[in-house]
């Protein structure tokens, strides 16, 4: 699926299946095919278009600020008929910031651990050193430390995925892993502008994310006027990878229990 933007640059989307619409935003370092483990799961009942979002598009320029990102999401949900947003990390802030420029164009969300802005940046300084070594040329070097400095991974796991990212046709992607997060930074603090939203969502986060997740989420809850929420034990922040026959059960059971489908 392709549609134009206000700004006439062309979002991309795979649409599959047939059913109530589901718009996937995929988090960070992703693109429109790190979903398909739990949307082929779904294809069955439900439309599932998964958005190639434009901040990790690398035909596209940079700098990409979250308001140019929902422009290309309202160019897609403006070919459905008020599809329910499913976004995860960065994704998920994405999805928020979404339905506030327009409500009207969805009919709920399933946010996965959205890190949204409570306080102190995601980043600021954090970032200065994954800065500095991109721009010497390391950027295996420069997602190690966003992962364990900005993320909250142990310094194992931080070192084994700038690594494995650092050595893959994905390395071209990590400037913009940064960039997303200070698209993120710029939001600021904006749970009074979330607590208008008057929609159904559904907050699912892992028994074995970064406990900061977990207290985003916490007072998104508080925030939020029509939540439910869902603790995976035994997952953290990559369910889509490790548990898409859950997070599918999940999506399902919002759909069936809260809009009907």
């Amino acid at each position: 699926m392709r549609a134009t933007a206000i700004d006439t640059t062309v979002a991309e989307a795979v649409d599959e299946g047939l059913g109530a619409p589901l718009l996937v935003l995929h988090g960070g370092m992703g693109d429109s095919a790190s979903w398909t483990p739990v949307t082929n799961l779904l294809l069955d009942r439900f439309r599932a278009v998964r958005l190639h979002r434009r901040q990790y598009r690398l035909d596209l320029p940079r700098p990409v600020t979250m308001a140019d990102e929902v422009d290309h999401v309202a160019a897609i949900a403006a070919e459905l008929d008020r599809p329910v947003l499913v976004g995860h990390s960065s994704g998920a802030v994405l999805a928020l910031e979404a339905m506030v420029a327009d409500p009207t164009c969805y009919s709920g969300a399933v946010l996965y651990e959205p890190p949204v802005v409570l306080g102190d940046p995601l980043g600021g300084d954090l970032l200065i050193p994954a800065r500095a070594a991109l721009a010497a040329g390391k950027p295996g070097k420069a997602l190690t430390i966003f992962l364990r400095d900005v993320v909250g991974l142990s310094s194992a796991a931080a070192a084994a995925g700038g690594f494995v990212v650092g050595h893959s046709r994905y390395r071209d992607r990590v400037v913009r892993q940064l960039d997303d997060n200070d698209a993120i930074d710029a939001l600021g603090y904006r749970l009074g502008e979330y607590a208008q939203l008057d929609l159904p969502m559904l907050l699912i986060g892992g028994d074995r994310s970064p406990r900061h997740l977990a207290d985003r989420l916490d007072a998104l809850e508080q925030a939020l006027p029509r939540t439910r929420r869902l603790l995976m034990h035994g997952q953290g922040h990559s369910a889509e990878r490790q548990a898409p026959d859950r997070l599918a059960i999940a999506i399902e059971t919002f759909m069936r229990e809260e809009l009907g489908h």
